[in-house]
């Protein structure tokens, strides 16, 4: 990057960290509520970038899980009059013991039903919030206590401000660090390369639930904050109109920019404020005709900048380019196998599409130290052997050893495990990630630390031994993988 866009984006960021701290002593109370809200509403739309613009899950449920940590604190502070920070880890536990189960039942559609899904269980958590006696009904619950900050009492909008967003900022830094890490490479390459990255070891299924229940525990901390900045609550914010909403926010401010949800956030409630009190004026009368407005816009944006706003801007303000270590320490070695040892015996492999055998009884061994040619010509059958192999796709019959194992009834990730890996004939690079990070993927079976380690940023001393390497020299321009522009150098 150079030096110039470096000191514009660092001094754009001085600048919104300076307004963010000045703000609640120079603005109106009024503004200052409303920047309250675009720092509630941001750290449900960080859950959604993370979820749908990276690992490409759509959900609009998002406003339910609010709910969960709104209504928690809220039961749990005024019937057993119990600290704020209690019900705030008892809310956590409770939306990461729901989101584990709505997970595991949701994540297992795809395409369009997906959205779907979470749309019907959205649906259904906000009549159950209105329709349990104990909670409030409809009317809900109020009288909350204002949380104490060692010994600063938050009853305030303004004192209220410095809480909401240190939280964003914690939470947009967390994320941050997990989709630069050894996870968040697994995480992004969810959308569109799945099937590249199961066949390096990455559990796909598992980071799914994973970053569902990340944005889910985002929406749960911002529920649990509007709770004690309202003192009251009530079903309307958790409906399904709020869930979209949210979507919204993560689409229009750019769903694949950690910075995106906060300029989604705050673009989305200045504008729904401007035009809830502009439209009933120009109409001659009230409603939500804000959503009307809403629409029409998303259109016009998808149509003119799909990947929302945020990446316009980094156009002008790029982010600086990471360092790479001058050296790093060479990766282990398995040990090798005897000359001569049998290392993979195929016997009576079958694969049949419907009526079409495009494998038929094939069988043959290949030993160590030894150089295996598979001949033939196009649609003979080639491909689906090698995906036989590897387990990306399931043999009709017949069976695969490896060092006298059978490995025919794995998935593609365990048998990457014992040793037995692939390239693909069209190569399944992710053009959102550079060339590194490409190849970085293919290392992910060399690491173990997990998503908190990465959320805390407890790799980073780890995370450059992941690959040989000495250098490797990228322009700004192409920090993002164009696989024929882009230049990298390796020794």
């Amino acid at each position: 990057m150079s030096g110039g866009g470096m000191t514009r984006a660092r001094f754009v960021l001085g600048v919104f960290l300076a307004f963010i701290l000045m703000a609640p002593l120079v603005l109106p109370e009024f503004h200052v509520t409303l920047l309250n809200y675009i720092g509630l509403y941001s750290i449900v739309a960080l859950g959604l970038v993370l979820l749908t613009g990276v690992g490409g899950l759509t959900s609009f449920g998002q406003a339910a899980f609010v709910g969960l940590g709104a209504y928690t604190t809220a039961y749990l502070a005024t019937a057993y009059s119990l600290s704020p920070w209690i019900t705030l880890l008892a809310g956590l536990a409770l939306t990461f013991a729901v989101s584990l189960f709505l997970g595991f039942i949701s994540l297992r559609l795809s395409g369009h039903y997906l959205p779907l899904g979470t749309i019907a269980w959205g649906i259904s958590l906000y009549y159950l919030f209105g329709n349990m006696e104990f909670l409030g009904g409809y009317t809900g619950i109020s009288s909350l206590p204002a949380i104490n900050l060692f010994g600063l009492v938050l009853d305030s909008g303004r004192k209220f401000h410095y809480l909401i967003w240190t939280l964003v900022l914690l939470a947009l830094l967390s994320i941050n660090n997990l989709l630069d890490s050894r996870s968040g490479r697994a995480i992004r390459a969810l959308k569109g390369g799945g099937l590249m990255a199961e066949s390096f070891g990455v559990n796909t299924a598992r980071m799914k639930i994973v970053i569902f229940i990340y944005a889910a525990l985002l929406a749960s901390l911002s529920g649990w904050l509007y709770a004690h900045l309202l003192r009251f609550v009530n079903p309307t914010p958790f409906s399904i109109n709020a869930g979209i909403e949210y979507l919204f926010m993560a689409v229009v401010g750019g769903a694949a920019s950690v910075w995106g949800a906060v300029v989604g956030a705050g673009i989305l409630t200045i504008l729904k404020q401007w035009l809830q009190d502009l439209l009933p004026k120009l109409l001659g009368q009230s409603g939500n005709f804000e959503m009307i407005v809403f629409g029409v816009l998303l259109v016009l944006l998808l149509q003119r900048a799909r990947d929302g706003i945020m990446p316009l801007v980094v156009r002008h303000f790029p982010a600086p380019d990471k360092p790479l270590p001058a050296a790093t320490e060479a990766l282990t070695r398995r040990a090798r196998p005897a000359v001569g040892e049998t290392l993979l015996e195929v016997k009576a492999a079958r694969k049949a599409f419907g009526g079409l055998v495009a494998v038929n009884d094939l069988s043959f061994a290949m030993n160590s130290g030894e150089i295996l040619g598979l001949i033939g010509p196009n649609g003979a059958g080639k491909s689906t052997v090698f995906n036989l192999v590897t387990g990306v796709l399931p043999a009709t019959g017949g069976e695969v050893h490896f060092r006298g194992e059978r490995i025919d009834a794995l998935s593609a990730r365990a048998i990457v495990l014992r040793g037995v890996a692939r390239t693909f004939q069209q190569v399944h690079l992710l053009p959102t990630m550079s060339v590194l990070e490409n190849v970085a993927i293919g290392a992910h079976l060399r690491g173990a630390k997990g998503v908190v380690s990465a959320a805390l940023h407890l790799e980073a001393w780890r995370r450059r031994s992941c690959l040989r390497r000495r250098r490797a020299n990228s322009s700004a321009s192409d920090s993002r993988l164009a696989c024929t522009n882009r230049r990298a150098a390796w020794r």
